[in-house]
């Protein structure tokens, strides 16, 4: 029954050191994205061209 007690602390320690990297990663700017922004206006969005595209034909 001890190495529950055990199991549960190691656990928990675990967790905490998981939490606090993922919380610094995100502090620190790991998961910021400099790189596809300038893209995107490249690209077309189908989705709002297929809405229009349907709402020009329901105007006809």
């Amino acid at each position: 029954m001890n190495i529950f007690y055990l199991l549960i602390g190691v656990s928990l320690l675990v967790a905490l050191v998981f939490l606090g990297l993922f919380i610094w990663a995100v502090k620190s700017g790991q998961y910021d994205d400099y790189d596809t922004p300038p893209y995107r206006i490249l690209f077309d969005d189908d989705t709002v061209k297929e809405n229009s595209e349907q709402e020009q034909k329901t105007d006809q």
